[in-house]
């Protein structure tokens, strides 16, 4: 970097996944409204992280040659703007009660967040030390789950508190005009909180043109072994993509899920309402964890396996329990969860100089686990219920586990 003083550049970037949290959380909020709303099925209403993640596999590669045309600094602004586009796109959806809109306005949204996750990362682990990524990238999630748990309580709020006294007995009411009517009145109210979030996200992309932040210089990081390779040919880096894919996929499970889950307990939605919240605390709770540990005590490889290790544990506890108490268990694999993406990124990257960038967007492409995991979760959940439903994760906590132990050791093939 050629700005020394990297404070106020993470700072920003601090911002920017605030940014990333508030909307990515929204979707355990969105997934119970829509499949309200619109009368879904589980496996519909899975669309929703679907429509979500799935853009983050179409568009990364895209993004990293927009970032090659712009600098990060103007990706960053542009990757706003896209957002910015894709909650507009929520109104029309309203008004008419389209899914297929809803969803077109997601696909945007993650659009948007796509390129922004393909610059904020890189950016953030070469902001210092690879030893230490860890630990930056664990201080920006705390700033996006902490944006997460504004989101999630607002948003409910602003989409249930005011309809929820029209959802009593809902299912018995046989009159086809006053459902249709009351199904509309709850599609509408999600209009004045997308246009609060396009304001937002419009007064970011000033805030960021204004900031001057630095711009990365690959080759600056490159070393000479890397410029002679191809990114094929490291290894590790393919089978962290892979890790990505499985981990975020759990992450979404863990925390998307768990109102549709309480619902399915009978838990009151007064109560449910909190459950994504203390899931999102969860998660901070690890980051903290991991910012007093790695690498100071233990190193992101080792931290790994244990929290992976936990994870695989904890799922065994919610799938062998019932009721509350396998909800407690789900919400504690959100602390498993915390450290995985920081120890995992770096484990992934080191070492490629020129090939960052790229490599970067591949990593970004594997958010698409929460795209497809959430999805066969869906589907199992019709088939045998929302509790059973959860085995679908075992396989993940298995992979990240060999990537963390093996795999992620592997310099050539």
């Amino acid at each position: 970097m050629k700005n020394k003083n990297n404070s106020f550049s993470i700072f920003i970037i601090g911002a920017l996944f605030f940014v990333f949290g508030f909307v990515t959380w929204l979707n355990s909020v969105l997934i119970p409204f829509l499949k309200t709303a619109c009368e879904l099925t589980a496996a519909e209403a899975s669309l929703v992280p679907f429509a979500f993640y799935i853009s983050y596999f179409v568009m990364a590669i895209p993004s990293s040659a927009i970032l090659k045309k712009t600098g990060f600094s103007n990706g960053m602004a542009l990757g706003l703007i896209v957002m910015a586009i894709g909650s507009l796109v929520f109104i029309p959806a309203a008004i008419q009660r389209n899914y297929l809109l809803f969803l077109t306005g997601l696909f945007t949204q993650g659009t948007g967040l796509a390129l922004l996750q393909t610059a904020t990362n890189p950016y953030v682990t070469i902001l210092g030390p690879i030893e230490s990524a860890a630990q930056r990238i664990s201080i920006m999630g705390i700033c996006n789950k902490i944006a997460g748990m504004v989101g999630v309580l607002a948003l409910f709020s602003a989409l249930f508190s005011s309809t929820e006294h029209l959802l009593v007995n809902f299912d018995s009411i046989t009159n086809v005009v006053l459902r249709e009517k009351i199904l509309q009145q709850l599609s509408h109210s999600v209009i004045f909180p997308y246009l609060i979030i396009t304001a937002v996200l419009v007064g970011l992309v000033l805030f960021i043109k204004m900031a001057k932040l630095p711009e990365i210089y690959e080759e600056e990081q490159e070393d000479t072994k890397s410029a002679s390779r191809s990114i094929f040919s490291y290894p590790y880096l393919w089978f962290g993509i892979a890790a990505i894919f499985f981990y975020v996929g759990v992450e979404v499970i863990a925390i998307d899920y768990l109102i549709v889950y309480a619902n399915d307990l009978q838990i009151p939605t007064d109560i449910s309402r909190y459950y994504p919240v203390a899931a999102l605390l969860a998660l901070v709770a690890g980051y903290m964890v991991g910012i007093t540990l790695v690498p100071k005590v233990i190193s992101q490889r080792i931290s790994l396996i244990f929290n992976a290790s936990l994870g695989l544990v904890l799922l065994i506890v919610a799938l062998t329990i019932t009721g509350k108490p396998s909800i407690y268990a789900i919400i504690g694999l959100s602390f498993a969860h915390a450290i995985m993406w920081p120890a995992i990124w770096p484990l992934s990257i080191h070492n490629l100089g020129k090939h960052t960038k790229l490599a970067s967007a591949f990593l970004i492409m594997a958010i698409a686990g929460g795209a497809v995991i959430p999805y066969i979760f869906g589907i199992f959940s019709d088939k045998i219920g929302t509790h059973w439903a959860y085995c679908v994760m075992f396989p993940s906590y298995i992979y990240i586990i060999i990537f963390a132990v093996y795999l992620c050791k592997i310099k050539k093939w």
